[in-house]
């Protein structure tokens, strides 16, 4: 039985937002409470084992003669300082110029609950890393102040969030469509609605449950991957876990006999022989991070300008090495030389999203327009006029 839902409804809102980044961000603000456990134990002894994914040894020492740390509110310059239980320690990290990523995003659709936007290529989802101002949630952020203040008391109506929020990642390089939602209620059945999909995949025989009640999202992808694939259709059942790599403090997402199940269907839309590539259209129950280019990665095909995944669905090398510490300047480590899950160069577009809308009796269809080297060549001629 086909699970592929039909859409009653699809209101495009040629509209965009966003505001242009300031050149440097506030920083952050991280604050700790020592526990009975922790008491008499120096400062640099807290942060160093505490923190170590954050800096090396000799970083928290630099943090800490740099005047970055306070123990109840007084600056501490004294790395061997006793700490006393109940303690409120405060470390401020120093504002730093974020990579370059783009800020305008389009909107797709729009009500009282529900925001979906064109994430555009190069522009991280959530913070993290050295993405902590420069993300889709800052602009979603800005907007719903621009709007409150438009509104004045009735910018904070019942059962609304602050200001808008996503309910699912794109990676950093991949672009099309994100849903957001705008309440409460959105989001939290939202969000089951993308937990029951992944669940849907079975742990113990990794097959789809092939029922509609499972199918509250429908999320369809286009990528242009490496090689020629000769099937017209492929069903991937790869697990996908972690392993240890240099500069992903959480571990990176393999393809791994010992991970969780991951589902994808891979259908081939146009072969190019002369470029030795194919153009895919790839559909996903599961939501493992990175997906789509680990499965692409294992079936042998890699997206092309994958800079991380190569055939295999695993980084081309595990060595450690870094770059330049220029960025590093308040101790944290530094880049790595090698390839990071956040870095960008692929063909990936997160085309079309079907949902279930949270709160009204309706089938939402969004698309985000495809980029032109995702179109097959029948598309393009379309689009010239031809």
């Amino acid at each position: 039985m086909s699970t592929t839902l039909l859409p009653e409804r699809t209101v495009p809102t040629p509209e965009a937002f966003g505001l242009v980044w300031p050149e440097f961000n506030d920083g952050l603000t991280y604050t700790d409470v020592v526990k009975e456990a922790d008491k008499c134990s120096t400062l640099i002894q807290f942060y160093s084992s505490k923190y170590r994914n954050s800096a090396p040894l000799q970083g928290w020492n630099q943090r800490i003669h740099n005047g970055q740390i306070t123990i109840d509110n007084q600056v501490v310059t004294d790395p061997d300082a006793t700490l006393r239980a109940g303690s409120k320690l405060l470390y401020h990290r120093q504002p730093w110029r974020e990579p370059d990523a783009p800020y305008i995003l389009d909107i797709l659709f729009e009500d009282e609950d529900v925001l979906a936007v064109n994430k555009p290529s190069g522009l991280q989802v959530l913070p993290g890393g050295l993405f902590q101002e420069r993300t889709v949630l800052t602009q979603l952020l800005w907007r719903a102040e621009k709007h409150t203040i438009l509104l004045g008391s009735y910018g904070n109506l019942k059962g609304h969030s602050n200001h808008p929020v996503p309910v699912h990642r794109l990676g950093r390089g991949t672009s099309g469509v994100l849903l957001c939602a705008k309440t409460k209620l959105a989001k939290a059945r939202l969000a089951a609605y993308f937990a029951d999909g992944t669940s849907s995949v079975k742990a113990n025989q990794n097959t789809v449950v092939d029922n509609a009640s499972f199918r509250r999202i429908s999320k369809v992808y286009r990528a242009v991957v490496q090689g020629i694939i000769t099937v017209d259709e492929v069903v991937i059942k790869q697990p996908i876990g972690t392993i240890q790599y240099p500069g992903v403090a959480t571990g990176l997402y393999v393809a791994s006999s010992l991970g969780k199940p991951a589902w994808s269907k891979v259908s081939v839309l146009e072969r190019d022989v002369q470029r030795g590539q194919t153009l895919v259209q790839v559909e996903i129950h599961s939501g493992r991070p990175h997906q789509i280019r680990i499965h692409l990665a294992f079936l042998g095909h890699p997206l092309v300008g994958d800079p991380l995944y190569i055939i295999g669905g695993h980084p081309e090398c595990l060595e450690l090495g870094c770059t330049d510490t220029s960025f590093a300047k308040d101790g944290g480590y530094p880049r790595p030389l090698k390839p990071v899950p956040g870095d960008c160069g692929y063909h990936l577009h997160a085309h079309r999203l079907v949902f279930c809308h949270p709160t009204k009796e309706e089938v939402i269809e969004v698309e985000a327009p495809l980029p032109p080297t995702l179109h097959t060549s029948e598309e393009t001629k379309r689009s010239c006029g031809r």
